[in-house]
């Protein structure tokens, strides 16, 4: 049995509370959650049974039940739409617990079942539902429902309109039957609740190289003494001395076993080098320290009452160490507010003014090149105004042409597209002939895409306006009169067509396809219309940052129309390959188009934008936009918000159809940005370049990227965002890389770069419940990098290094100890003392210090971007600073020991009385020198002075000599043995310890002032010179220690110098001197100013 130097309880007392605080943070979230699953697992809900309702709860729901929703109640499973309220078997919902999209979804029912609802009717029902297996993708759903009528079987198929999805809520519709297909863990729900990839910071990194290096020492001085032990013992004398007498057994023991026996009892003695407490206090400060973001008041948005969130507390620092930061454009960069701004119809171009459109340029019959004035679709039929007109002359054939063309171009604008309408007051709008201003906040419309409704919008201004939809028909009122159209198919827009399409039927009886979607994969279907003049005006739009949509419309033949009909049925009914064989359909139907036009719409820059690109850029920090926009949009965007300037030389990959033109393009940018080395460099990337250049070549595109200051992605898919980010991260220099974006089409970015941050946009919450940490406003980003993330880094690279530091102080003794006691493993400290010194007499120094420290004022930070770079790449854990920290800890350790040792060494008596101190006073002596040197240390490092920070770090000594005071003065009948008693009272009876205690503190703390000294005369860094800066610019007098005026009295020197030493400054004698004009946040509302600023002088 192992004869263990210290108490089990004295080993095991640290480790306790950490794993006891640990299992209650862990335990109370298993708790929420499990409350959570408990409220969504026993809601009640009600099921078809026996020709009746049958209420239960949700987590008995089977696959065949049929299950009763009624309005506003959220689906419990995944069902097939069977019958709602509504004659047409349809039904409004909204995703935006799973998807984001606040926008109204309508489903519909097969005809068979839509006429099923009441619960008796539902009891007959014999049907068979064929699907595919569960998967995650909730867009995504394939199947067949085939129906016994009257010994008949129908087959229907069934697709994503049919499917109502667990978590999504009825909205707009009373009541709706569904069968239960996915249930439990089976719903796409459930599927996609795989678990986020483990994020792990720079610093928790390097703390667990730090741990390795403190665990080789400890096991190295363990060796050390065991060997020592044994070889002191060679000697006869030592091996048994009289005193300590062998037992027979221990004479007849193994060797060997021996050896271990004393190498574990040497680790157990100095396993308190390793600081067991530093992670429990990691986690409290990182978990009470993310606070402080969503209590910052400069990172609220008042306009939409947000304010910043927290979703993860483990990258705090991270948010120092960024040197990446990738972002979307859409709804980040800008408002994701569109506006309608121009249209080319017919390859004449128009622009929005007061509500009235206006031509550019002369119409093809025009007399003159002034403006055509149109004013609006209302005036295209007021044919005396176009005859009278000067600068609008058009014969009548063209006339009615041309009213034609407009018309038919709007039509499109106002049918194809999936926008709902919540609530429709139809009277009196429309009336009287083509009303200009068709009040159109008499219709709320809701829409997955901000360019739907701006479109949808501007058409009901010029007349053409959009009432709903009443089941399989679509209504629009034209000129006054109410107009419907059947609407036959819906061929869903996706990533890879780039457009979408619908099939209706025209009041006069034609069938006609309508055809929306970008200019790269409209206009080449197109056989007709003005096509290069389109093309033109769709650059020219895009270069003046627009986004853009091109019109086109085919008509069928009933004999064609039958054969798309037959086709669509037959891709829709398959439940092989359904996706593939609908894109051949699709591709099939959407060919030999003509083209009518291309709209345009502005999507307006945030506020602060440029600003803070360029705050990023001067911090050293390289941005990326990756974006789905078209090159040309998107590089006037660029060059808009900042992101590239006009001094910029712009490279360009794109448009790359093979392996060898990309290798070759790239070599070419390579040799240009190598020869003009001096000028700066910017880099335009499309989606098909960017996958040729991926697939062979990363490390020649890498090379180039890197070389550029700023990088545009456009045409990118989602899956190509998140792979050119993984290609930075695993590059060889291993950058800390950001991700920003605001859709659900940027998660999968977000979700791989090292921090993701979400902007609660307008595209949802998606990307901000996936994200890291969520902003209203891209501006803030410059706060929560430059002034957050560099105070949190600060923080915990000082709180870890500190820590180290403190316990090589703490054991180092303990080691040395060994040398004057024979290795007979004899504690030098109280087991009382060896249990607290972690957990009350040094910890709540460093956790203060931790969550408040302001080393630079906010505003300086802010304002000085370049300020960041003085913390990148993880600095402040380099191996440098941390041997500094360890080098520092060793030297304080043998102030301690050989400075109390040459005091009470040499059998000196202290006392009045004659007596001399004990090895339990010397243990003590060297406690207490410890406690208020790396007390002092920490106060030393404080540079934001407020009443928490002097109450822990004076209380804390305080409450070591009370402690003390209390614990060696009583005899405590519940302890066995009282080794302190009146140990610490003798103690502190002396004089001459007294003094020791003074000189080893100050001899201790000396060193260091000195280094501080040398390094801030000589090798200042960027914080420090701005610390000096901030103090002299504010301060009017030698009020404190470091508020001095530079050059106005003898004392100012005095204060300088102190200055350097310290470097920092009293809150309460600093005046603010920033002005209103300063580019970001004027108002300091900031929470991490605990102390009230005084604006007059010290």
């Amino acid at each position: 049995m192992i004869d263990t130097p210290t108490s089990p309880i004295t080993s095991g007392l640290p480790l306790f509370f950490v794993i006891t605080v640990t299992a209650i943070k862990q335990g109370y979230e298993d708790w929420l959650r499990h409350n959570s699953d408990n409220e969504v697992n026993g809601a009640p809900v009600y099921v078809v049974r026996s020709g009746g309702l049958v209420k239960t709860r949700s987590k008995n729901i089977r696959v065949g039940d049929i299950v009763r929703v009624a309005k506003d109640e959220i689906f419990p499973a995944d069902l097939v739409l069977l019958s709602s309220d509504r004659l047409d078997g349809s039904c409004h919902v909204t995703t935006a617990s799973l998807d984001g999209e606040t926008n109204l979804k309508t489903h519909v029912a097969v005809p068979e079942t839509a006429v099923l609802q009441t619960v008796a009717n539902l009891d007959t029902l014999i049907a068979v539902i064929e699907c595919q297996q569960p998967e995650a993708d909730l867009y995504r759903f394939m199947g067949r429902m085939i129906i016994t009528q009257q010994m008949e079987e129908i087959v229907r198929p069934l697709g994503p309109e049919s499917l109502l999805l667990r978590g999504a809520r009825l909205k707009n519709t009373k009541e709706i039957f569904g069968v239960a297909v996915y249930t439990g863990m089976e719903t796409k729900m459930a599927l996609n609740y795989k678990s986020k990839s483990q994020k792990r910071s720079a610093v928790e990194k390097s703390m667990n190289t730090f741990l390795i290096i403190y665990l080789i020492i400890l096991i190295s001085e363990a060796i050390i003494s065991t060997i020592l032990k044994y070889t002191w013992q060679a000697e006869e004398k030592w091996d048994e001395p009289w005193y300590n007498q062998k037992t027979e057994h221990q004479r007849n023991s193994s060797k060997i076993l021996k050896f271990i026996s004393d190498f574990l009892a040497f680790l157990v003695l100095y396993n308190f080098i390793i600081p067991i407490s530093l992670y429990v206090t990691v986690e409290m400060q990182k978990f009470l320290g993310s606070f402080f973001i969503g209590w910052d008041l400069d990172l609220y948005h008042e306009e939409s009452d947000q304010k910043a969130q927290v979703n993860t507390s483990d990258l705090n620092e991270e948010l120092g160490q960024v040197e990446y930061v990738f972002t979307d454009k859409t709804g980040t960069l800008t408002e994701n507010e569109m506006q309608f701004r121009e249209c080319s119809i017919n390859g004449i171009k128009y622009q929005e003014i007061n509500g009235r459109l206006v031509s550019e340029g002369p119409t093809p019959d025009s007399s003159d090149g002034n403006l055509s004035y149109l004013s609006s679709l209302s005036h295209l039929n007021n044919l005396s105004h176009l005859a009278t007109s000067s600068s609008f002359r058009t014969s009548p054939e063209n006339e009615t042409e041309l009213i034609k063309e407009h018309d038919l171009f709007f039509k499109v604008v106002s049918l194809c597209h999936t926008v709902q309408i919540s609530s429709v007051q139809t009277d009196g709008i429309g009336d009287g002939p083509w009303q200009t201003n068709l009040a159109p906040s008499q219709l709320e419309y809701y829409a997955s895409s901000p360019d739907e409704k701006a479109l949808v919008e501007a058409a009901a201004r010029f007349g053409i306006v959009f009432i709903g939809n009443s089941g399989e028909t679509m209504e629009v009122k034209t000129l006054g009169k109410l107009e419907r159209y059947k609407l036959l198919h819906i061929l869903e827009f996706n990533s890879d067509r780039r457009r979408m399409s619908v099939i209706v039927q025209a009041p006069s009886g034609e069938k006609l396809l309508f055809v929306k979607g970008a200019e790269s994969s409209v206009l080449p279907e197109c056989i007709g219309g003005e096509i290069e003049k389109t093309r033109i005006h769709v650059d020219e739009f895009a270069l003046k940052g627009l986004r853009t949509l091109c019109m086109a419309y085919r008509e069928f033949t009933p004999k064609e129309y039958e054969e798309i009909d037959r086709h669509l049925f037959e891709a829709r009914t398959a439940l092989q390959q359904r996706e593939e064989k609908l894109a051949d359909v699709f591709q099939f139907i959407e060919k030999d188009l003509i083209l009518l036009g291309a709209t345009a719409v502005e999507d307006k820059l945030q506020d602060k934008v440029r600003e803070t690109i360029e705050a990023l850029r001067m911090a050293g920090i390289k941005v990326w936009v990756l974006t789905g926009d078209k090159h040309e949009t998107a590089v006037s965007v660029s060059l808009s918000c900042g992101h590239f300037h006009r001094t910029m030389n712009i490279l360009e990959l794109i448009n790359q159809t093979s392996d060898s033109e990309c290798a070759e393009k790239l070599r070419q940018l390579a040799r240009r940005i190598t020869e003009d080395h001096v000028i700066q460099h910017g880099l335009v990337v499309d989606g098909t370049s960017l996958s040729l250049a991926l697939r062979e070549h990363e490390k020649l595109f890498m090379e180039v990227c890197k070389n550029c200051s700023a990088v545009m992605c456009c045409r990118m898919a989602p899956l190509q965002k998140a792979k050119v980010i993984r290609l930075i991260k695993i590059s060889p220099e291993k950058p800390i890389t950001l991700a920003v974006g605001d859709g659900a089409n940027d998660v999968s970015m977000i979700q791989e770069a090292h921090v993701g941050i979400g902007i609660m946009g307008k595209e949802g919450r998606q990307a901000a419940r996936n994200s890291d940490y969520a902003i209203a406003r891209f501006k803030f980003l410059s706060k929560l990098l430059f002034v957050h993330g560099h105070f949190y880094y600060i923080r915990i690279a000082t709180l870890v290094q500190y820590f180290f530091y403190k316990n090589v102080c703490f054991i180092t003794p303990q080691f040395l100890y060994q040398f004057y006691c024979l290795f007979s493993q004899q504690t030098l400290y109280d087991s009382v003392y060896l249990t607290l010194y972690n957990i009350c007499f040094t910890s709540l120094p460093i956790l203060i210090y931790s969550l408040l420290e302001q080393h630079i004022d906010p505003h300086v930070l802010q304002n000085k971007p370049a300020l960041y770079r003085d913390i990148s790449k993880n600095r402040q854990l380099s191996m440098k600073t941390f041997l500094y920290w360890t080098i520092l800890g060793f030297s304080h350790a043998f102030i301690f020991f050989f400075g109390s040792y040459f005091l009470i060494g040499k059998d000196t008596s202290l006392l009045g009385n004659g007596q001399m101190f004990g090895n339990w006073t010397f243990g003590t002596l060297v406690f207490t020198v410890m406690v208020i040197t790396v007390t002092a240390k920490m106060a030393l490092e404080t540079h934001f002075w407020t009443w928490i920070n002097h109450l822990v770090t004076w209380g804390s000594i305080l409450f070591y000599f009370v402690f003390s005071l209390f614990y060696g003065g009583i005899l405590w009948p519940f302890l066995s043995s009282q080794n302190m008693y009146f140990v610490f009272i003798q103690l502190l009876s002396s004089g001459s310890a007294w003094f020791a205690i003074i000189l080893m503190v100050v001899t201790c703390l000396f060193l260091d002032i000195v280094k501080k000294v040398f390094d801030r005369q000589f090798h200042p860094t960027n914080i420090e010179k701005a610390q000096l800066t901030e103090t002299n610019s504010s301060i009017k007098c030698l009020d404190s220690m470091c508020c001095f005026s530079e050059g106005e009295t003898a004392c100012a020197s005095v204060g300088r110098m102190l200055e350097r030493v310290i470097g920092r400054c009293s809150p309460s004698h600093v005046s603010r001197s920033w002005s209103a004009s300063d580019p970001f946040y004027t108002n300091d509302r900031s929470i991490l100013t605990l102390s009230t600023m005084d604006s007059s002088t010290c």
